[in-house]
């Protein structure tokens, strides 16, 4: 693994379960969240996506990539454009650093709108048995 070096995409279809069900796990009872009528009310054209959704599916991108021994040092995001039901979102990653087991991924989420979420992503990867770190 060398800078550089990209993560597939993954598409996530954005439903309104997702939306709704990732703002209730996270306790985020928001209206904007949940509640339709509500959230159009306040200007937007339906519910969105809170950020503990979206930081925890960067999460699950780089996990799924490196696999279940990675560990997350350290996820920092910022939100863009918001995820509406029926939008897709697709995640893209590029390798900024590796340091010994230590990678530094460069996070990008995007919709129909535009970049959802940009950021950085530290992980520390397990040493592979016999060989150190990769």
């Amino acid at each position: 693994m060398n800078a550089g070096d990209e993560l597939p995409p993954l598409d996530i279809p954005i439903t309104r379960t997702l939306i709704v069900a990732g703002a209730v796990a996270s306790r985020d009872y928001q209206d904007v969240h949940h509640d339709a009528e509500l959230a159009r009310e306040k200007g937007s054209p339906d519910i969105f996506m809170n950020i503990l959704t979206t930081n925890g599916l960067v999460g699950r991108y780089i996990t799924d990539h490196f696999g279940p021994g990675a560990v997350l040092r350290k996820v920092a995001i910022r939100l863009g454009a918001p995820n509406h039901p029926g939008d897709t979102m697709t995640l893209t990653g590029t390798v900024t650093e590796v340091d010994g087991p230590t990678v530094r991924v460069r996070v990008v989420g995007a919709n129909r709108l535009g970049h959802h979420v940009t950021g950085t992503v530290t992980v520390t990867l397990p040493e592979r048995a016999g060989r150190g770190a990769p």
